[in-house]
């Protein structure tokens, strides 16, 4: 709406939408600022090892049960824009650390939180963000102080703190399996250049969940499972060293992407096509067969004719491969995936594989291509009772797996259990008695919000709040840098020194969360209107 330009006191000029709904100033801050915090409470019980589970049930009419907070958050339908944006927060923090997202959520609900009062007060939004920023250097700068270093070469020491960043999940009491399993993973798909690490979980670790059988039958395998069965019934089920090609063809006849005819003079015309067809199948083959492979792999369609001629010269086929599995059949076999036949040298193909077999694995025949020489890409076999259990089983798994990259790619550590934040909040109280000015007040108050951690950990395990965190300030303001390991026992409520109780949580993830938490609460707080409806 705007007045008349010439200021006179006439009747307002409608700019915007009659249906449009308009929130502006303080009153859409603390719109957002209470929507943040009734995601935060969603998963709030969803905090620390007696963490509660959450069942939802999606559209199609599926079951999600789990506590996990990127996978609650991702299924639940909101409306405001300020919950969008802190649902998008998880989904951020796990892509980007694979671990700490219903702390991320949590933290930053708090952190907008003990901002309300001073926006109540008609402190302007730019000085508590600017107060927040000064927090937010000091906290990571604290946290270097207090890391520490691990050898990652020590698998010893790296499944202990695997083993308690998945303390909290559902697959604790599997603790020992479930962890080595995430570290040979990672360790299989960890590529090393000169001073450069590279882990790439996404393109070359694949989880086959097959209901049936128990967990503890889960296992990784050396090189890639398959959900495929030979195409022919004669061809070889099992070879060992097969020599393997890999296709993004089709070897079948071609087929015109526009409608075309063929016209037809007389009889032996409609012969000579046919001919002309087989003639193109039987030379694609040609091609292939005269470097003696053991097992052709397309990606695209199979032919009866191509079948038949591989069946001939004892060649095991499989079709439709996904692009993504042929990826990853190349990497750990060292095939080249080649586009046309004719172009296949002897370079291409792949020679690193030690047994292909097909196998009945519950219900279906599942393609092992396994026993591969440094393959560089592996698949985890899930077995479990229910499909709904292999889901958050996988969910875990990716989690810890997560946790084992980012140590192999930073392997500095921080205390869990709440320990860190407490030092956090210790150092940030004290170094706001230096900051002058009302900059002082918020800086203050968001070291107050890094204790949500601790106290949701105490609340979650039915301890007594108040005097946990009354002895937990205390202990840390005693010898700030000697109890900076002290933290809340997530188990029992009580005090504990988490070098004794041996839970870390990497770097990487701790120093995600804080940055991610902090800078979105900065960005919410700068919105000063919100218009819906348009």
């Amino acid at each position: 709406m705007q007045r008349d330009p010439r200021g006179r006191g006439g009747p307002p000029v409608v700019v915007l939408n009659t249906n449009t709904k308009r929130e502006t100033g303080p009153k859409a801050q603390m719109a957002n600022i209470q929507a943040a915090k009734a995601v935060s409470e969603i998963v709030r019980t969803c905090l620390g090892p007696r963490a509660m589970l959450k069942m939802l049930l999606d559209p199609i009419g599926g079951i999600v049960l789990t506590n996990d907070g990127n996978a609650i958050l991702r299924e639940i339908d909101v409306q405001h824009p300020g919950a969008k944006n802190v649902i998008e927060l998880s989904r951020t923090q796990d892509d980007e650390a694979g671990d700490g997202t219903t702390s991320v959520i949590i933290l930053a609900g708090e952190v907008l939180a003990v901002a309300q009062p001073w926006l109540e007060k008609r402190m302007h939004a730019t000085v508590i963000i600017s107060a927040y920023y000064k927090a937010l250097q000091a906290a990571l700068a604290h946290i270097d102080r207090i890391a520490q270093s691990v050898d990652v070469a020590s698998d010893e020491r790296m499944l202990e703190i695997i083993r308690s960043s998945i303390g909290t999940k559902f697959i604790s009491r599997w603790s020992v399996p479930m962890c080595r399993m995430a570290l040979d993973a990672v360790r299989i798909v960890t590529e090393v250049a000169g001073d450069r690490k590279d882990v790439d979980l996404k393109h070359y670790v694949r989880v086959e969940r097959i209901p049936g059988g128990e967990l503890s039958d889960s296992r990784v395998v050396r090189g890639c499972i398959l959900n495929k069965d030979v195409t022919h019934s004669k061809m070889r089920r099992r070879i060992e060293n097969p020599r393997i090609v890999l296709l993004d063809c089709p070897l079948e006849y071609k087929k015109l992407e526009n409608q075309a005819s063929m016209e037809f003079s007389n009889e032996d015309d409609f012969k000579r096509a046919l001919q002309i067809e087989e003639e193109y199948i039987k030379q694609m083959c040609d091609d292939i067969l005269k470097f003696k492979p053991d097992l052709v792999i397309t990606e695209k369609g199979l032919s009866d004719l191509a079948q038949h001629y591989f069946v001939r010269a004892g060649v095991t086929a499989l079709r439709r491969l996904r692009k993504t599995d042929n990826n990853r059949i190349a990497r750990a076999t060292g095939a080249v995936i080649v586009h046309r036949p004719d172009e296949l040298t002897e370079e291409n193909v792949g020679t690193k594989c030690g047994l292909f077999e097909i196998r009945k694995v519950g219900d279906e025949y599942f393609s092992f291509i396994e026993e591969c020489e440094n393959p560089g890409a592996c698949t985890i076999l899930l077995r479990g009772a229910t499909k709904d259990v292999l889901k958050e089983v996988e969910r875990n798994l990716q989690d810890a797996m997560h946790v084992a990259r980012n140590i192999l790619l930073d392997n500095r550590l921080l205390p869990g259990g709440g320990a860190t934040e407490m030092s956090v909040s210790h150092a940030l109280i004290e170094k706001s008695k230096s900051i002058e000015g009302v900059e002082q007040w918020p800086y203050h108050s968001l070291a107050l919000a890094f204790e949500v951690i601790p106290r949701t950990l105490a609340q979650n395990c039915g301890a007594k709040v108040v005097r946990v965190l009354t002895e937990l300030r205390a202990k840390h303001a005693s010898d700030p840098l000697a109890n900076c390991r002290w933290g809340v026992n997530g188990e029992t409520g009580e005090l504990v020194d988490m070098q004794e109780l041996n839970v870390w949580e990497p770097y990487a993830v701790k120093a995600q969360v804080i940055k991610s938490a902090i800078e979105n609460a900065c960005m919410l707080m700068r919105v000063d209107e919100v218009l819906s409806g348009l």
